[in-house]
């Protein structure tokens, strides 16, 4: 039997990660080895990895401009009022279930709007989360639910939602390879075709939230969880705890707000998260809130809070590129395809499983569509998949394994602010606990979404 490279790699890469094997090294190490197994020879998979970093310069650009406008959005203090204003009722109210509750649905929403409306990604997390970490600590709330809230909003809302990210992975990038590989798009409904998909990542989240972490987990109160508390406190002008901190000032607050709604509007008109995020910071130096001696240092601030995500998302590219060389994802597919000729139900489930496989070593849902689209569209026509059943099983495919993977956005964002105290491990309590709310509810509710549509 031949020995598929693109599996080995995979799997390589995630035995690594899993083992502490620094994410970056994992994914080199996991490429070389599918490289070499495929026969590509120790030039030609670097020099495709190469090739895939190159291609990842338009990633780093974005992450950059990103993470500098998610600074300047911190420099406003406009996040550590928000945390301030949070803990603020926290102490007035104690522990209930309405503000605990409610302090999650703001985080669920926060992670949905980061994608679709206010164009910083999960730059928003390590700036948010680190002030209310002692306020979960209070409450004893299990961090790995903080984690599950966050990846449902950062996943859920560009598989469902065509805005903002959702536009460019649900129409820039699937409808346009879909359409490439052969299918008429033009009367698709994206959101009809996701629909019971996103229905999946519902059914996670609150089984997350209402049974799997319902329970109390203590952790200790760390002076850093402390200091990132009191600051948020000194930044909210209703505090009545920090009388003589400086309040947050009005013009500071409304500048942020200005500057969001004129992201959110440069990113509508010109579809660029690029330009979007510039314009924002724009806002901020025109201002004054930034002044023009603070420019590079928020701005070096921002390369800095977002540099190592990115250059994970980067050395992924690297690794998509060797595996498209390796020519055997398509081996890999026709081969569990064959297996079960005829058989729509376990050709649906095997392809899905397929891409939870690629998707988890890739890291990026993104990056995985166009490999998947040119490889299942014509597999879902000789099957006799409706277009609108084919758009499912290739977006599902996609989404699958972003939640859960090593090295997707989708968790390093949340542990970049969970971990600051260092009681939040990467791997057993964001990896394993969002695998497992996210892509088995989302495996079965894209297997169904094959069957119905």
């Amino acid at each position: 039997m031949t020995i598929n490279a693109v599996l080995v790699a995979v799997v390589i890469m995630l035995g690594l990660s899993l083992a502490r094997v620094h994410v970056v090294l994992s994914l080199l190490v996991g490429a070389i080895v599918g490289g070499l197994i495929a026969g590509l020879g120790m030039s030609a998979t670097l020099e495709a990895f190469s090739e895939g970093i190159k291609n990842g310069a338009q990633i780093a650009l974005s992450y950059a401009l990103l993470g500098a406008f998610a600074v300047a959005i911190a420099h406003s203090g406009l996040p550590q009022a928000l945390a301030g204003g949070v803990i603020r009722r926290i102490e007035a109210g104690g522990t209930s279930l309405m503000i605990k509750y409610g302090l999650f649905a703001g985080l669920v929403l926060m992670s949905c709007f980061s994608q679709n409306l206010i164009p910083i990604h999960i730059a928003f997390i390590p700036l948010l989360v680190p002030p209310l970490l002692l306020a979960f600590n209070k409450m004893q709330v299990d961090r790995r639910l903080v984690a599950c809230l966050m990846t449902f909003g950062l996943v859920t809302t560009y598989m469902f939602i065509p805005y903002g990210f959702g536009d460019i992975y649900l129409n820039q990038i699937m409808l346009k390879n879909v359409g490439e590989a052969g299918i008429d798009v033009a009367n698709i409904s994206v959101i009809h075709a996701m629909a019971i998909p996103a229905l999946g990542m519902v059914t996670g989240l609150l089984t997350a939230v209402f049974i799997s972490y319902r329970k109390p987990r203590h952790y200790a109160q760390l002076a850093i969880d402390k200091a990132a508390e009191q600051a948020a406190i000194d930044n909210d002008p209703l505090s009545q705890t920090a009388k003589n901190a400086p309040k947050q000032p009005l013009f500071k607050t409304l500048v942020a707000i200005a500057a969001l709604i004129t992201a959110f509007v440069v990113q509508l008109l010109t579809d660029s998260l690029i330009l979007g995020s510039m314009f924002g910071f724009g806002v901020f130096m025109a201002t004054g809130v930034v002044k023009w001696h603070e420019a590079d240092s928020v701005f070096n601030d921002g390369i800095k809070l977002m540099a190592m995500i990115g250059f994970i998302m980067i050395t992924a590219q690297g690794f998509a590129e060797v595996m498209k060389a390796t020519e055997q994802i398509q081996p890999l597919v026709d081969g569990a395809a064959a297996l079960f000729s005829g058989n729509k139900a376990m050709a649906a489930f095997v392809m899905l499983l397929i891409g939870l496989i690629v998707t988890m070593g890739i890291g990026s849902s993104f990056s995985t569509i166009p490999i998947l689209a040119a490889i299942y569209v014509p597999l879902c026509i000789s099957l006799g998949f409706s277009p609108l059943a084919t758009v499912a099983i290739v977006g599902t495919a996609g989404a699958l394994g972003d939640a859960g993977s090593p090295a997707s956005d989708s968790t390093l964002g949340p542990t970049s602010g969970l971990n600051i105290d260092g009681q939040h491990d990467h791997i057993k309590d964001s990896v394993i606990p969002t695998f497992i709310h996210y892509n088995i509810p989302l495996l079965i509710f894209g297997w169904v979404a094959a069957m119905v549509l």
